[in-house]
C-alpha cells in the first residue's frame, strides 16, 4: 500500500491534542489517515468521518479494536457519538491533497479531468453550478468564497460562453477564464486559481459545514477533552478564529458605534494558545503546500453547550 501524504502541522496537532492510551480521539476529516496513524500511535483510538468514500483503502490496515470509520459529513458527528464522550477532536479544513492530485476529482486547474469538485458522491457538481447558476450567484460564489475581484466579469463571459456550449472539464473552464481576464500577465498565481476555490467550497458548502462542526464538537468533547483545527486561508480561520473567541468569552469590548455584547452564558471553551500557530521553515520547504496552514486550539470546559450559534 502507497504510504500516506503526511498532513500539516502533524507533530503540532498530535502536541495540542496531548492523545492518551485509552481515550477516545475524533478525526473529523480522515483523508489519508495521516492525524489518525499518529493518534494511535500514542495508544488511543480514533473515530474518524469523512464524506469521501474512496478513503476505505486508507483504513484497511488500521487495528479494528482501536479505530472506526464512518462515511459522513463531520458535522454529523453527534448524530453518532454521545455527548460529551471524547477526549479530542482534530479537523483539517479544505480539499485534501489526494483529491487535489488525482485529476478525475475535479477539483485542479492544473490537470484536465471532469469538473465535478465533490468530495463526496452527491449532491450537485460544480458543473452543474457553473452552467446553470445564475450569472448574479455565479459572481457572488466567486467574490465571497475565492474572494476574486474580477467576479462579476468572469460570471457574464461564463454565462454567455455557456448559452452556446456547456462546461464539461477543468481545463476547459480554467483556461476559458483565463482568457476572461487577460491571460496571465507576470501573475503570481494562475488567474483561475480564486474562482475554482469559490465554486470548491460551494459545492461542498464548506464554510456553513465547518460552523456546524464546531458546534457538533463542543456537544461531544467532554470536559478537558481538546479541539483542533487547521484552516489554510481567512475564510475559514475567520469563523474558528470568532467561534473559539466568543466560546471563550472574549467577545468584544464594546464601542460608541457598537454596544458590548451581554455575556449570558459562561464559556465552554478556554484557548489552548494566543493566536493561531503556523508551519516551520523546514516544513514549508517539504510541503510547500503547507504555507498558508494555521492551528488553532482549545479546551472544553464543564460549562454547558451554549444555546445558540457564535
Amino acid at each position: 500500500m502507497t504510504a500516506p501524504h503526511v498532513p500539516v502541522l502533524l507533530n503540532e496537532v498530535v502536541d495540542a491534542l496531548a492523545p492518551a492510551p485509552g481515550q477516545t480521539i475524533v478525526d473529523g476529516t480522515f483523508g489519508a489517515g495521516g492525524y489518525t496513524r499518529a493518534i494511535l500511535g500514542t495508544g488511543a483510538k480514533v473515530v474518524a468521518f469523512d464524506r469521501d468514500p474512496t478513503v476505505k483503502r486508507f483504513a484497511a490496515d488500521l487495528p479494528a479494536d482501536r479505530f472506526r470509520l464512518v462515511e459522513a459529513r463531520f458535522s454529523e458527528m453527534d448524530d453518532v457519538l454521545e455527548a460529551g464522550s471524547v477526549e479530542g477532536l482534530v479537523l483539517d479544513i479544505g480539499v485534501s491533497s489526494m483529491q487535489l492530485d488525482h485529476p478525475e476529482r475535479g477539483f485542479s486547474f492544473m490537470q484536465d479531468g471532469p469538473l465535478d469538485m465533490r468530495m463526496g458522491d452527491a449532491g450537485p457538481t460544480a458543473a452543474d453550478l457553473v452552467n446553470t447558476a445564475d450569472p448574479a450567484e455565479l459572481a457572488r460564489i466567486f467574490f465571497v468564497y475565492g474572494e476574486e475581484r474580477e467576479s462579476r466579469r468572469i460570471a457574464r463571459a461564463i454565462a454567455k460562453r455557456r448559452e452556446e456550449q456547456p462546461f464539461t472539464r477543468t481545463l476547459e473552464l480554467a483556461e476559458f477564464i483565463e482568457r476572461a481576464l487577460g491571460g496571465r500577465r507576470g501573475a503570481k498565481i494562475h488567474p483561475a486559481t480564486r474562482a475554482f476555490q469559490g465554486l470548491r467550497i460551494a459545492v461542498n458548502e464548506e464554510l456553513s459545514e465547518l460552523e456546524a462542526g464546531l458546534a457538533a464538537a463542543e456537544r461531544v468533547l467532554k470536559p478537558e477533552g481538546r479541539l483542533c483545527v487547521v484552516t489554510f486561508h481567512s475564510l475559514e480561520d475567520r469563523i474558528v478564529k470568532s467561534f473559539l473567541q466568543v466560546r471563550a468569552g472574549r467577545t468584544p469590548a464594546g464601542s460608541r458605534h457598537a454596544p458590548p455584547v451581554e455575556r449570558t452564558q459562561a464559556p465552554s471553551f478556554q484557548l489552548l494558545f494566543n493566536g493561531a500557530r503556523g508551519p516551520s521553515e523546514a516544513e514549508v520547504a517539504g510541503n510547500p503546500r503547507a504555507r498558508s496552514a494555521k492551528l488553532r486550539a482549545a479546551v472544553r470546559t464543564e460549562a454547558p453547550v451554549w444555546r445558540d450559534a457564535a
